[in-house]
């Protein structure tokens, strides 16, 4: 059974249970309330917006809601509400001016507004509270020594990632050093390991079962050593939620991409797909998601697989993922960046 708990000041009894309405629709899916918070799978965080406090999860799988009341509608909802979810440290911050409504405000997604009705609420914070972050590797010292210096491959993701850079495609998904002021950027910066604000990640297929694919925090323009930068995937550990990295000794990688798992899924599914481009950019008329699982997680790459499963050509399509940025497949990545050169829109519309 999964687990909730409500933690928190909030800045009125009239909130105070507004919020518990919302985990009473929660309980009547089958969560169980729980007083410690170390023993929750989803936390509702209330603070004021005055002075906001930051829920410190035990573990990276348990993720935080953190719910705030204004009287006024702020004129920009998205400045206001974007340093709120850094200083709290929470996945999406809830904002509720009572008798407007409700605006949701999240890392990657930007702000989009709902209803203030209880069970409205819920099912967009489901999503999200059951689901499956896979953010974990398990690194394997067994690179074979011909590709310990990298290959073909990994020259033309490092060349993409340039290309990417010369196209202005390695954006945040909207400006972020409008809405955060030094110290918070400087924060930003140090929760999400990120050594440059440079969004987006990108992949090409090594063979039938493995991958290369650019590393999590790294700039896509200066893609250089394999291993560290560009990583080998070569699966995924459902039951433990861990992809698969292949290394060669004596090196200390990094991460891969949270979206590998998306980019397992796809290849998986479509041995002629032969590269992959993730990045926070739009097209017009594209299908696109449209519930905000979080990044990393197997929920958003299942979603962003059925899409492109559905579409006349799934080798060589591009899907939307709302509010977020793009998922692109191709040949390579020279040819999907020349197929959506001329359609990209570099600032993804926040609907």
């Amino acid at each position: 059974m999964r687990t909730y708990a409500i933690w928190g000041t909030a800045t009125s009894p009239a909130h105070e249970a507004w919020v518990r309405s919302i985990g009473a629709e929660f309980e009547s899916d089958g969560f169980r309330l729980v007083d410690d918070i170390a023993d929750a799978d989803f936390v509702l965080n209330m603070f004021d917006a005055s002075e906001p406090r930051a829920f410190r999860r035990q573990s990276r799988g348990t993720y935080s809601a953190s719910f705030y009341e204004l009287d006024e509608l702020p004129e920009d909802v998205l400045k206001t509400s974007y340093p709120m979810l850094v200083r709290t440290l929470a996945n999406v911050v809830v904002l509720h001016v009572p008798g407007r409504g409700v605006w949701f405000t999240t890392m990657e997604r930007g702000t989009y507004k709902i209803s203030d009705e209880p069970h409205e609420v819920f099912e967009r914070l489901a999503p999200l509270a059951k689901s499956k972050l896979v953010i974990d590797n398990e690194f394997v010292a067994d690179l074979e020594p011909e590709l310990w210096d990298g290959d073909e491959v990994t020259a033309d993701i490092g060349a993409a990632g340039k290309r990417m850079q010369e196209l202005d495609l390695l954006p945040a998904p909207f400006p972020v050093h409008e809405y955060l002021e030094e110290r918070d950027l400087r924060h930003v910066m140090r929760l999400y390991q990120v050594g440059g604000l440079s969004y987006g990640n990108l992949s090409a297929r090594k063979d039938a079962t493995r991958f290369w694919m650019s590393a999590s925090g790294v700039d896509k323009s200066q893609l250089e050593v394999a291993g560290r930068d560009i990583l080998m995937v070569t699966g995924y550990d459902e039951p433990n939620a861990k992809m698969l990295i292949s290394v060669p000794p004596g090196i200390e990688p990094r991460r891969v991409s949270v979206d590998a798992i998306e980019h397992w899924m796809i290849y998986q599914a479509h041995p002629d797909v032969g590269a992959i481009l993730h990045v926070h950019a739009w097209m017009q008329g594209i299908a696109a998601t449209d519930i905000n699982y979080p990044c990393g997680t197997q929920e958003l790459a299942e979603s962003v697989s059925e899409l492109i499963d559905r579409e006349p050509d799934p080798a060589h399509a591009v899907i939307g993922l709302r509010n977020h940025g793009i998922t692109a497949t191709g040949d390579s990545l020279t040819e999907i960046l020349d197929r959506i050169e001329s359609s990209i829109l570099r600032q993804v519309p926040m609907t």
